[in-house]
């Protein structure tokens, strides 16, 4: 920066006003420096100006499979807001693992971000870890909390639940659950509200008993255990309703190979529902019942949070709730496999 400033002919705090915002600098000593960087090919190191910088301009978010397709259009949805916003979004994976996602903490502590996104792996080593970096970091957590009062912007598990089981009760045989690995909190929660989904219609809840992984390929997983299940002598109702569509993709994989005929119409010998709907659960054979969690409603709304608390001042600060808790309702959506 200093050879640069050198270079054109102006002082670094004037050159470093520019980068820092373009229309801050009188048009003239723009036009210099754009002509400068034209000719010296100069582009600015952006992560050491954050570095030094009390507060950086960069909001890091960590996820924890880069390939799943909810947590692409959540991360797309949050970097176009981000970029209206003026920050840059630097998005790590975690890919399911607890080193890795030990490693992302700390890489964006180094980073010095103005604030961060994270979806965690519900890892108990790594509360007290995450707990510290929000007392310094502006932290909303998305699709599963950290525990039962961070600040969390996700899917109303209770409520989507109720809304598929009574469904499911009202249109055919009680639903029994086939679980999902126990990769973050959400495998226990999602579990927890089948079960008084059920008693609040006064039913027994049936709870499948399924190998303990903490896996994220959901699809296999999913295929894995109804084939077991079904040469074991099959379910205990007519009615599956799956943790997530991922899982319910798997099983319907299963059920197909096995001979099995999926649907709601006369003459079909399994139910199978979702949850997510994912983007592929309408092209599935037959299309997936599921319910829809609104990606782009999370990402506004926990983006809208993190930017409140970014840019209040010490003094707002105090104004602001501890904890920003938003559970948004999901909606049913209604296909030919339940």
């Amino acid at each position: 920066m200093e050879d640069f400033a050198e270079f054109v002919g102006l002082s670094r705090p004037t050159v470093s006003k520019y980068f820092n915002n373009p229309t801050s600098v009188r048009r003239r000593t723009r036009s210099l420096i754009e002509v400068a960087l034209k000719e010296s090919g100069f582009r600015p190191n952006m992560f050491a100006v954050n570095l030094n910088r009390r507060y950086s301009n960069i909001i890091g978010i960590i996820i924890p499979n880069s390939t799943d397709p909810f947590y692409m259009a959540l991360t797309r949805h949050v970097e176009l807001i981000a970029d209206k916003a003026g920050f840059l979004t630097f998005v790590l994976s975690s890919d399911g693992n607890a080193e890795l996602e030990a490693r992302a903490i700390n890489t964006l502590k180094s980073l010095n971000v103005a604030g961060a996104l994270m979806a965690p792996l519900g890892i108990k080593s790594h509360q007290k870890t995450l707990r510290a970096l929000g007392e310094s970091t502006p932290l909303i957590y998305v699709d599963s909390p950290l525990d039962a009062t961070s600040s969390f912007v996700g899917t109303d598990n209770r409520q989507s639940f109720q809304l598929i089981t009574d469904y499911l009760c009202r249109s055919g045989d009680p639903p029994c659950y086939l679980g999902m690995p126990g990769v973050n909190t959400n495998a226990h929660s999602r579990e927890v509200a089948y079960v008084e989904a059920m008693r609040r219609l006064e039913l027994e809840p049936i709870v499948l008993t399924v190998a303990k992984v903490a896996d994220w390929d959901f699809e296999r997983f999913g295929y894995e255990e109804t084939l077991r299940i079904l040469d074991r002598g099959g379910f205990p109702t007519q009615t599956v309703l799956c943790a997530n569509d991922r899982v319910a993709f798997g099983a319907i994989a299963a059920a197909y190979e096995r001979g099995l005929k999926i649907g709601r119409r006369a003459g079909c010998d399994l139910r199978i529902a979702g949850h997510d709907d994912h983007p592929l659960s309408r092209y599935t054979c037959p299309p997936l019942t599921t319910v829809a969690q609104n990606y782009s409603e999370i990402g506004r709304l926990a983006m809208e949070s993190l930017l409140r608390r970014i840019d209040a001042t010490v003094s707002e600060q105090a104004n602001l709730p501890d904890k920003d808790r938003v559970f948004l309702s999901a909606e049913l959506i209604l296909r030919t496999s339940a």
